[in-house]
């Protein structure tokens, strides 16, 4: 594959013209007002979530993978409701973005692929690593932790559920290049604020293990990413079984992702 085809937008999902099928703003097994309306209702809650977490600990909130990747949640609900409404609206011929910049079509397609994996990941590795016996101390702590340790999870397989994906395989390389950025935050707020976000990856505490967490949960990443992969075939699978189709056009959807996972030669560049 050479650069211009590997590095394409159609390589990274980005059709053109960008999701003719209505992909992202419809689905097998709910309506577009009611997918739209189900997505803003999860953005408010993220988005209090967010502000009242914020509130209780505004020194370190932007030092933690959890807040951050809940703060993804945040913003693709938004963006994501906000379209699908608009799809609705416009009697389902067409929604916003798009006919937006193909860069912003790039932006929401990643942000997709980050809000159903990197909550599962935040999930597994909260409750097999982390949890202890503060985690349900208080009131505030066990709302806390269930809206961003539990819940997280069932935001990722809402969508993973009702429509969408399977993301294109080159999706992984952001994913991973945002890994590793969060592994230098990490160690940044250690310098600055002088704690370790997460205990692992004290390097004192942990010796040789420190490598193996690291390059664990990049595997990790991996291996959620093609189980949710696997799940929006099999979803889509089961859709066109029972002929539930999304907007009348799920039979096609599939066969134009997996066409965007072998862009032509003449891609446009990212």
């Amino acid at each position: 594959m050479t650069r211009s085809r590997f590095f394409s937008y159609e390589a990274f999902g980005v059709s053109s013209p960008f999701d003719p099928t209505f992909h992202y703003v419809s689905s097998p097994i709910l309506s577009p007002i009611v997918l739209g309306a189900l997505r803003l209702l999860f953005a408010v809650y993220t988005l209090v979530t967010d502000i009242v977490t914020l509130a209780n600990d505004p020194n370190s909130y932007l030092s933690y993978f959890t807040d951050l990747t809940y703060i993804g949640l945040t913003a693709y609900f938004w963006a994501a409701g906000v379209q699908t409404i608009a799809f609705a609206l416009r009697r389902r011929k067409s929604y916003p973005l798009q006919t937006w910049p193909r860069f912003f079509q790039l932006l929401h397609v990643v942000l997709y692929s980050t809000v159903t994996v990197f909550p599962i990941i935040v999930t597994v590795v909260y409750w097999t690593l982390i949890a202890n016996s503060t985690t349900f101390a208080t009131r505030f702590s066990s709302w806390s932790n269930i809206s961003k340790h539990a819940m997280n999870t069932f935001f990722a397989l809402f969508e993973i559920v009702s429509h969408g994906g399977p993301s294109p395989w080159m999706h992984l390389v952001p994913l991973i290049v945002i890994l590793a950025c969060y592994v230098a935050v990490a160690y940044i707020t250690r310098a600055t604020a002088g704690f370790y976000v997460y205990s692992f990856l004290d390097p004192s505490k942990e010796g040789s293990l420190l490598a193996a967490y690291i390059v664990g949960i990049a595997l990790g990443c991996c291996v959620v990413f093609c189980i949710v992969k696997g799940l929006c075939h099999l979803r889509h699978r089961i859709s066109v079984r029972y002929g539930r189709f999304e907007d009348g056009s799920e039979a096609g959807a599939l066969d134009e992702w997996e066409e965007m996972a072998a862009p032509k030669e003449s891609s446009t560049d990212v």
